[in-house]
């Protein structure tokens, strides 16, 4: 079964990472979209050039196969190697293509159609040509044409292509700085005034210094909020101290007052009983009071406490209320000197909610509270911990399986898990061995 171990919350600066985010997303994005549209026009232009070129050389070598294929028939006797606009032409007759297939092999399988042949000439230089071939029974004509200088030339243009994404590919990244810059400098101001304001009571509006664009807008939803928010802490403010007086001074009242009635030699015990079960309530009031002022607060109070004392004093007060009920209440303190740094007020509530559920759902047996070395657990003979129960005892409101029809508002648990997380404590709440439950309260030493 897993326990419950609320954790401090925590929240880191990360303005900085959002910034340098979406600066480097805006770089990012000029970059690759310069670098894609550059990508996109080079192999375009190289794929035109070179589909235009083709067709028309193939085009150019069609005709002219054709017309020396037109002329040799006219004239049977003209040369066979001859060359027709720049071209090389050949025949070569059926009693010559055995003799064919030895000199150029590649000629000799070639289909009817152009080909692209090339290979390495007598100096060690490449070389490429275009052949067009047109065979018949009795004579196979071919048309050579050199295309070796456009070969040269196609390379040139993809290195002139390659250098221009190169370039504009910088260029992009130069202009992505600068855009980003531009777009980021009035974020930068927002977020340095509103860190000039960190801790102010009075915080300036923002929007004035802002033009009426979409951060002159941000800067006048943050002012609203911040307006919002200013009267909200003001309210909450206020009814703290509210609550501080008018709360503990009638408190204070009832203290006095009990007190003098106690200090009476002639008070019968039936009475005295009375009074200091009011004594304790007053008390357990008074230590509430002063935890949820530091909770609202979000603050620390100063003070150390002796655990042993402090759980001793609320086994006693659980004693005087368990109305004949037939459990026992013991402190094992396990030869533990245990204080922490803490007011009395804040450990009596988070040690005593723990207590006070354990007596509260056990009907008989006992509770024991057993210090440790960094902490003190709190075991009970009860009915024991449901799955859900575990995963839900320290959400505000939640009422337990066995709650019934007992008073409570299932808050208690939600307090002392706050508490927890203001002085880094951990608390966890498992299911006994046998039956009941253990509650562990660990506190952290500096």
């Amino acid at each position: 079964m897993a326990a419950t171990d609320p954790a401090p919350s925590k929240s880191a600066p990360r303005h900085r990472r959002f910034k340098r985010r979406l600066r480097t997303r805006i770089i990012v994005t000029f970059m690759v979209l310069g670098t894609g549209l550059t990508v996109l026009f080079a192999y375009l232009t190289d794929y035109a050039r070179h589909r235009v070129e083709s067709q028309l050389v193939e085009d150019m070598m069609n005709r002219n196969i054709d017309e020396y294929a037109r002329r040799y028939y006219v004239n049977p006797s003209v040369n066979t190697d001859l060359p027709v606009q720049q071209m090389l032409a050949r025949v070569v007759k059926r009693d010559r293509f055995d003799e064919l297939r030895q000199e150029e092999p590649d000629w000799y399988e070639a289909k009817d159609g152009i080909h692209t042949l090339g290979g390495v000439d007598e100096n060690g230089e490449p070389f490429a040509y275009k052949l067009a071939v047109r065979k018949t029974p009795s004579e196979w004509f071919f048309l050579a044409y050199d295309i070796s200088e456009t070969i040269r030339g196609e390379s040139q243009l993809k290195n002139a292509l390659f250098l221009s994404i190169l370039l504009f590919s910088a260029l992009s990244l130069v202009l992505g700085w600068w855009s980003a810059s531009k777009v980021i400098r009035p974020l930068s101001e927002l977020v340095a005034r509103l860190r000039a304001y960190r801790g102010s009571s009075d915080p300036q509006p923002l929007a004035p210094h802002f033009p009426d664009d979409e951060v002159g807008q941000l800067a006048e939803a943050l002012d609203d909020y911040s307006g919002r928010l200013t009267r909200v802490v003001q309210r909450d403010r206020e009814f703290n101290a509210d609550v501080s007086h008018e709360l503990r001074t009638p408190l204070a009242v009832i203290k006095g007052a009990v007190e003098l009635l106690l200090s009476k030699p002639d008070l019968d015990q039936r009475s005295r009983v009375r009074l200091q079960r009011i004594e304790r309530a007053e008390q357990q009031c008074s230590d509430l009071i002063g935890a949820l002022l530091l909770l609202s607060r979000n603050e620390r109070g100063q003070g150390r406490s002796d655990v042993a004392k402090v759980a001793e004093q609320l086994l006693e007060s659980h004693r005087a209320q368990l109305g004949g009920k037939p459990i026992g209440l013991r402190l094992d303190e396990n030869g533990q000197d245990l204080v922490v740094d803490a007011p009395e007020s804040v450990l009596s509530v988070a040690l005593g909610n723990l207590i006070g559920n354990a007596v509260k759902y056990t009907q008989q047996g006992e509770v024991v509270v057993r210090l440790l070395g960094d902490g003190a657990e709190i075991i009970d003979t009860g009915p024991g911990l449901s799955q859900k129960d575990a995963e839900e005892i320290f959400r505000r409101g939640y009422r337990g399986t066995h709650a019934g029809h007992s008073q409570g508002a299932g808050i208690g648990l939600s307090i002392v898990r706050r508490l927890c997380e203001l002085y880094g404590w951990q608390v966890n709440v498992r299911p006994g061995e046998g039956a009941g439950v253990i509650a562990t309260l660990r506190f952290t030493r500096d």
